[in-house]
């Protein structure tokens, strides 16, 4: 069998594996479900070996979608670490043989603390399985490898497992993408879902702004030196006017050629110009820009004196798109 071949068949075992497991679910699923969400602490996900590291993936993935969830090492775990459990946590053990020595000795000093232990085994009348609240079956009809042996399916399967246990928690606790984005503050969807327009926009003397009797001369030099392209127009009160952008200075120059520099910013301007609020998303704000072809956008306050202005090129830093 040729390489590719080899490796079109392990994915049709692991996805097989997979796809088996959802025949296998039944109502100690929904337990497992209702006795996490019920607990009042942490799940501490534990496992030897492969299913340690699938154990680690699980408690991660838990942690992030709104159950907080740590590992503990089955072995550190008698030396010590037992003292990270509390009453109110519970356990998800993975073992596909159920009789891993590590984790059977752990259900002793775990039973005395009380605490309910679900695991994910493939072996159901193994002695993790008996010994379980609950026990989540994850068993697989062969592994991926020749030889059958070697933790491939087996792990697949657990880890689907334990993606569907965070998927089903995340449903029953109403979890929102606002609540991922906080928990994901650098990602980019935790950048579209938190980072507002106040937190970029440029205020006090950032912000390019002219009168409307300002002559046009000095109004390119406020444009110029405020590096934005634009600059709003404001009436004595700080009130939005307008808006004159490094294409109205181009235009300008075509509809008036020389004479432009004669006129004053209200002879120029463009009234109503496009605004958003301080406290809109970003993204958002670039929603607009992108929409109206524009580059910046004015920040009124509910009386409508300007107090900011953002640029496209603001929003585009912090990896908004």
């Amino acid at each position: 069998m040729s390489i590719l071949e080899e490796a079109k068949r392990v994915l049709r075992v692991e996805g097989t594996a997979v796809l088996n497991l959802a025949e296998k679910l039944g109502s100690e699923f929904e337990q497992a479900v209702e006795i996490i969400h019920k607990s009042k602490g942490r799940v501490i996900v534990t496992g030897m070996g492969k299913s340690g590291l699938v154990g680690k993936k699980i408690a991660a993935t838990l942690s992030s979608t709104g159950t907080p969830a740590f590992f503990l090492h089955p072995a550190e775990a008698t030396h010590g670490d037992l003292g990270m459990v509390t009453s109110e946590d519970v356990i998800l053990a993975i073992s596909n043989s159920g009789e891993t020595d590590e984790l059977i000795e752990l259900i002793p000093f775990l039973k005395r603390f009380n605490v309910h232990l679900i695991s994910m085994t493939g072996n159901t009348e193994s002695t993790l399985s008996k010994a379980s609240d609950v026990s989540i079956n994850v068993a697989v009809e062969e592994e991926a490898c020749p030889m059958g042996i070697v933790p491939t399916a087996s792990t697949t399967a657990a880890l689907a497992m334990g993606d569907a246990l965070a998927v089903a928690l995340l449903i029953r606790r109403g979890f929102r993408e606002e609540d991922f984005a906080a928990f994901h503050p650098k990602g980019s969807l935790g950048k579209k879902l938190l980072i507002k327009v106040s937190d970029l926009m440029h205020t006090g003397d950032a912000i390019p702004k002219v009168l409307p009797d300002t002559p046009m001369t000095e109004t390119v030099i406020e444009i110029s030196s405020k590096r934005l392209g634009v600059t709003a127009v404001l009436d004595t009160e700080g009130k939005l006017k307008g808006i004159i952008t490094d294409g109205d200075l181009r235009r300008g120059i075509e509809k008036w050629s020389g004479r432009l520099f004669e006129l004053k910013a209200k002879e120029v301007m463009t009234e109503n110009p496009k605004t958003i609020k301080a406290d809109a998303l970003a993204v958002k704000a670039l929603s607009i820009m992108e929409q109206y072809s524009i580059t910046s956008l004015l920040v009124p306050d509910d009386e409508g004196k300007l107090i900011g202005i953002i640029h496209l090129h603001d929003i585009l830093k912090q990896g908004i798109v």
